[in-house]
């Protein structure tokens, strides 16, 4: 089974599309939104867009997709409260182009998610680390890993993309991004 993994969309449908367009031609089984599909400049064709898919699509809750649904919902979280205005004002934004169905769907969407690939087993996938979704450190502990890529959160200013190769067989190490 392929089994693709988009993080940090962003609702930034051209970039979604020209992403979708490779997958179409890589003809994967499934697709992981690995969170963060929100906020963003076009974010109710952005779900459409990656709804109305043939591909089945799973769906892992990001910072973004968290903050977005809190306004819906009429909240405040701790993030919201503290961040400088030009942060809050998208997430606030991205909460009123949005309708009640996608409220529900966005509630729906899970911390977590695991999916079994014959070739590897059960692969858990989440948008930062499985306990909170804004670290910038993961610390990899007793892991077999041949291959990784981690990309940060581009929501922060001072994000930037990590791509380290990895071969871990024991012991801990911290990926700082």
């Amino acid at each position: 089974m392929r089994v693709a993994a988009v993080f940090d969309i962003h609702a930034n449908l051209p970039a979604l599309e020209a992403v979708l367009e490779d997958l179409r031609q890589e003809e994967v089984d499934q697709l992981v939104v690995g969170g963060d599909v929100l906020p963003g400049p076009m974010p109710l064709e952005t779900i459409e867009c990656l709804l109305r898919l043939d591909t089945p699509v799973h769906f892992v809750q990001g910072n973004g997709d968290r903050e977005v649904l809190a306004q819906m919902e009429g909240r405040e979280t701790d993030w919201y409260r503290t961040s400088p205005e030009q942060w809050r004002e998208p997430v606030r934004w991205t909460a009123q182009q949005l309708y009640p169905e996608h409220q529900r769907l966005l509630a729906g969407w899970n911390k977590t998610l695991v999916v079994e690939i014959r070739e590897l087993g059960d692969v858990l996938f989440c948008h930062s680390t499985p306990h909170e979704t804004t670290l910038r450190y993961l610390l990899v502990s007793r892991l077999k890993i041949a291959s990784c890529q981690f990309l940060t959160d581009s929501m922060y200013p001072s994000s930037s993309a990590v791509t380290p190769t990895c071969s871990l067989t024991g012991g801990s190490e911290a990926l700082g991004f």
